[in-house]
């Protein structure tokens, strides 16, 4: 099959949603398929080989320059040149341009309208390009805020449309009123252009159904999956010093503090025995003030020197990052759909702890590799860490039967056989 797959850059971020875009994509290539992977915003930035093309539709600035300057709208796509191309896309993201969805609500609406909105010169550089392609099979939107352009593009192409579901309904929580109205029932009203939803976990496809008013019918689960070759277990450690691990994206919702909090804790609990909290994974500009303060409570309740933050780093760091950690969690205070990075951890033989909640209890009790303890409670969080590092050779059991789940159930094979057959199943039906 030939399927056009478009895939959202994340500026200089590593996106947990482009890696896995990006394995997908170069799995599919190697069942056969031709599979273009079109970057729109900005570059993707992968810790893998990237596939996707270096050309970048709806490249963030031009977005943005037609959101804000009326005139630019209207001008020969000639003049966009400049500032789409894919050097000034990397200059202008390594300057970590914010993306807090609260200020962008106006913006986030009109990409919604496709080629309603103020943007339509960009959907036409991509109708422009389609025309020069040989036919596609299948069209994958990477969400729901580009499903927009799922009409035009079903107008120009005459093909499926698939549309993936991958966290966006965060983003949209978080916008401003009215944009997050706006927002909703513009995507609900571009449902029915969708041949297919393709969720990346069963309680995603469950909660999406509801808030987007989608049938149960035309929604599929393609479950995470992730590239297993590089990750490795190791030894168990069965004497201190131990060390606590998170590994994320450093926001309010991913649960540094709450991990911080549990850990300190842990502290009292296990007093005398060695031990430190280790985190690693990328900084926006706009969650330096969340780490700070994170980091100023470590220092007020003597665990400073206890505690690291070693950065993002490429896939060889985050690996023997991985392998320093003796217990992982990151407990995310909402409902996380994907929880890419509980399956590295895993993958490398580390036990998880993890909240009862989204898809961290399905991989959890799917895998056998960690323990479930209640939301947003850092007490029972600490208990159970405690436990862990306690009982090495419960540890050591959870940790295998991780490393073998995520293999049988969340290895990047399994995800690419769950896509190809809907993408079959679609373009059959054309």
């Amino acid at each position: 099959m030939r399927l056009l797959y478009l895939t959202a850059g994340a500026a200089d971020m590593y996106c947990g949603s482009c890696l896995r875009d990006n394995a997908l994509a170069a799995a599919l290539k190697a069942r056969g398929h031709d599979v273009v992977l079109m970057p729109v915003y900005t570059p993707t930035r992968t810790d893998e080989a990237n596939v996707s093309e270096s050309r970048v539709f709806f490249g963030g600035i031009s977005v943005y320059l037609q959101q804000h300057v009326p005139f630019l709208r209207r001008t020969p796509a000639v003049l966009d040149r400049l500032w789409d191309a894919t050097p000034v896309l990397r200059l202008a993201s390594r300057r970590q341009i914010k993306v807090d969805p609260s200020q962008l609500g106006r913006l986030t609406v009109s990409m919604l309208r496709g080629a309603e909105g103020n943007q339509a010169k960009e959907v036409d550089k991509l109708q422009q390009w389609l025309a020069t392609e040989p036919r596609f099979d299948v069209v994958n939107l990477p969400f729901t805020l580009l499903i927009g352009l799922a009409k035009p593009l079903r107008q120009r192409l005459g093909v499926p449309i698939a549309c993936t579901l991958q966290g966006e309904d965060l983003f949209l929580e978080q916008l401003g009123e009215p944009w997050k109205a706006d927002a909703l029932a513009l995507i609900r009203r571009a449902v029915p252009d969708v041949d297919v939803f393709m969720a990346v976990s069963d309680y995603y496809r469950t909660f999406m159904s509801g808030y987007l008013g989608i049938e149960s019918g035309r929604l599929r689960t393609v479950p995470l999956g992730i590239t297993t070759e590089g990750h490795a277990t190791r030894p168990v450690r069965t004497a201190p010093p131990y060390t606590v691990g998170y590994f994320g994206r450093i926001a309010p919702e991913k649960g540094l503090h709450l991990l911080a909090d549990a850990y300190r804790r842990l502290r009292a609990r296990m007093a005398d025995v060695p031990m430190r909290l280790l985190a690693g994974g990328y900084l926006l500009e706009e969650h330096r003030g969340y780490f700070a303060d994170i980091t100023r409570k470590m220092g007020q309740w003597g665990l400073g020197h206890e505690f690291r933050y070693a950065g993002a780093p490429d896939r060889a760091g985050k690996i023997a990052l991985l392998h320093e950690m003796d217990v992982f969690s990151m407990p995310a205070t909402y409902d996380e759909p994907k929880g890419m990075s509980v399956l590295e951890a895993m993958a490398n033989g580390v036990p998880v702890v993890q909240p009862r909640r989204g898809a961290f209890t399905e991989i959890v009790e799917k895998t056998g590799g960690g323990l479930l303890v209640p939301p947003d409670d850092p007490d029972a969080l600490a208990e159970t860490l405690q436990s862990l590092l306690a009982d090495r050779a419960r540890a050591e059991a959870l940790g295998a039967a991780g490393a073998a789940g995520v293999r049988q159930h969340y290895g990047v094979a399994r995800m690419a056989e769950a896509a190809e057959a809907v993408y079959r199943e679609l373009a059959r039906a054309c």
